[in-house]
């Protein structure tokens, strides 16, 4: 079959296991936009907190029983996606809960709630956490970021990411402590948030358009693609779409230098084709979650959730002195990614 040919199975068998997918993450209903028209604070300090010890707490009666329903509630978007595959497959391999569970513990909250209309309303959270596992050596923080559909839904947690201390964003303040929403086509970023998940998926596909600073979530990805999509008796291939309707909008809050952190998401789809005689890479997880039967294909299916800095354009150089192919030009620096697997399908 022609690459071509491939490319095109791949994107049929990727937008059947997409739909799949997409209607059970729906089930229980979209983010809505709409909401009372007064300019109010997201949350106030002690709702922020009463959310993250509500999430904490969903979250490690989830770990320990390896039960995705313990904490369906409090997820949603793409950390919802890979945290309720993951423990589904868990699940599957370890039916009596989790013999290794640790607690979480999300300390030295710092949060940057926004002042916006309508809904969906949504805040950041800056935590410490008790996952260094370092000896201490990397401080790590964990910051999440809260959403709430409607006044009689709860706070879920859609985007988690794991920076260090430097790498925090700036987030722009009012002289009441208030931060500022982004808004989803804002005129003056380099890119506006909306078109983030689909300019990162056709990047990631095929390296354009250039508008990402190169780094370990760009092209140092591509470049592992590109080394171990040929090996003997199998290829691999990638697929990437964007992932941003519903409760996989992207949100975002204003920095302090006219730019904006923004948290959206992306799917990918890998697909491992092998000769007769050669094993296709099958492991526990992928094994829980696959459908059909795998004899010479392997589709996996994953969701990723990025964290980036978008430099307003007026910026000089890139967002973070990034320039390579876009030499001079302001460019989109990713922070940090997670992606999990979310489904397989063997063939």
């Amino acid at each position: 079959m022609s690459r071509l040919g491939r490319r095109s199975t791949l994107r049929r068998l990727g937008t059947a296991l997409a739909t799949a997918t997409a209607l059970s993450l729906t089930a229980s209903g979209c983010v809505t936009v709409h909401g009372e028209l007064e300019v109010v604070p997201a949350a106030t300090e002690s709702e922020a907190a009463q959310a993250l010890k509500d999430f904490t707490a969903a979250y490690n009666k989830a770990d320990k029983a390896y039960d995705p329903a313990l904490d369906a509630g409090r997820v949603t978007g793409a950390l919802g996606a890979i945290n309720q595959a993951g423990l589904k497959a868990r699940q599957a391999q370890s039916p009596n809960g989790n013999p290794r569970h640790d607690p979480l513990e999300l300390t030295d909250a710092k949060f940057s709630i926004p002042k916006k209309a309508g809904w969906p309303r949504w805040f950041v959270a800056d935590t410490d956490s008790n996952r260094d596992k370092d000896g201490g050596r990397l401080d790590t923080r964990w910051l999440l970021v809260f959403v709430r559909g409607g006044a009689n839904q709860l706070w879920e947690v859609s985007h988690l990411s794991v920076l260090t201390p430097d790498e925090m964003p700036a987030f722009k303040k009012d002289k009441d402590g208030w931060a500022e929403p982004v808004a989803p086509d804002a005129p003056g970023l380099v890119v506006p948030p909306k078109d983030l998940s689909v300019q990162y998926a056709s990047y990631m596909q095929d390296g354009k358009p250039e508008n990402f600073a190169p780094g370990p979530h760009t092209s140092a990805v591509r470049q592992m693609r590109q080394k171990t999509a040929r090996q003997v008796g199998r290829t691999v291939q990638y697929l990437d779409q964007a992932l941003d309707t519903g409760m996989f909008a992207p949100l975002g809050l204003v920095t302090e230098d006219g730019g904006a952190t923004v948290f959206f998401a992306t799917r990918q789809f890998e697909q491992q084709t092998v000769a007769d005689g050669v094993r296709l890479d099958l492991n526990a997880d992928v094994r829980a979650l696959m459908t059909g039967t795998a004899k010479t294909k392997l589709t996996k299916e994953r969701v990723s959730s990025q964290v980036v800095l978008v430099p307003p354009k007026d910026a000089a150089g890139g967002s973070s002195g990034g320039t390579g192919a876009g030499e001079g030009k302001p460019q989109v620096t990713v922070l940090a990614r997670i992606q999990g697997l979310t489904a397989a399908k063997g063939s």
